[in-house]
């Protein structure tokens, strides 16, 4: 199936390893040209070198940036402009869910848990959106099922991911008329080298099993590779009518959650 993806011009934050980095190179197998983005440099420049090895040097280029940084983002887009012509798709993939389990976080938390995962993401949005009204692009956020459902996971991470979800509903339906479409996909429980799922793995694995197989109906954690393949759908024009959609990849953990 040809997504047509051809040449088109992707921002991925986020990038440097587990989901992002599988959505990147999804999109270098369609022939798309992605940009690397990532707050740390050692990880970010070694996977652009194992990208650039296989797909070439032009199709693929990192660039540092913390995107809780307005100066930095206008830094990353300043880069972007340089050396692109335009931008098509943008795919925001921020945050971490490392918090308490508090019921209310205290003040200083509660912050710092929304600015890495709801300011980060509204601010990359706003900085490149004028590029996607251009372009007619797509934006694609990556949030969580965690703001699909109440399942135990930090407050504030959770409220973060919820208020994303209500994000793209609100700038789909505001951005429909200038043609960029805006969605959201909703990963479960994610398993990747250095992953929070990984340590915990690491740490306790029959106690890690034993979560998966009582929660998660497929008995197992979803591959970077799967979440990648629906994002890539996502921003594709096979999904060229699709937007405002929260598209959850959970193997069925919230079916039937009330």
């Amino acid at each position: 199936m040809d997504l047509g993806l051809k040449n088109k011009h992707v921002l991925i934050t986020g990038s440097s390893r587990g989901i992002g980095l599988a959505i990147a190179e999804s999109f270098l197998q369609e022939d798309a040209k992605t940009c690397l983005v990532s707050r740390g440099s050692n990880a970010l420049f070694e996977s652009e070198k194992k990208l650039q090895d296989t797909y070439g040097l032009e199709s693929v280029f990192a660039c540092k940036c913390d995107c809780t940084n307005i100066e930095s983002l206008n830094d990353l887009k300043s880069k972007v402009e340089n050396r692109w012509s335009g931008l098509d798709i943008v795919v925001v993939n921020v945050g971490d869910g490392k918090s308490v389990s508090d019921a209310l976080p205290d003040d200083e938390q509660w912050q710092r848990t929304w600015n890495n995962n709801f300011e980060s993401a509204l601010q990359t949005a706003r900085v490149f959106l004028p590029m996607l009204k251009k372009s007619k692009g797509s934006l694609l956020f990556v949030s969580s099922i965690a703001g699909v459902e109440a399942f135990g996971a930090p407050t504030d991470y959770s409220t973060a991911k919820t208020a994303i979800i209500a994000l793209v509903k609100n700038m789909a339906r505001k951005l429909a008329s200038d043609n960029v479409r805006v969605n959201t996909i909703a990963p479960g429980n994610v398993l990747f080298n250095g992953g929070s799922w990984d340590e915990k793995t690491r740490q306790d694995k029959k106690r890690v099993e034993k979560i998966i197989k009582s929660t998660v109906p497929m008995n197992r954690f979803a591959s970077p590779q799967e979440i990648a393949d629906s994002a890539v759908f996502l921003c594709s024009d096979r999904a060229s009518f699709i937007t405002g959609a929260t598209l959850v990849v959970d193997g069925g953990q919230t079916v039937g959650v009330n």
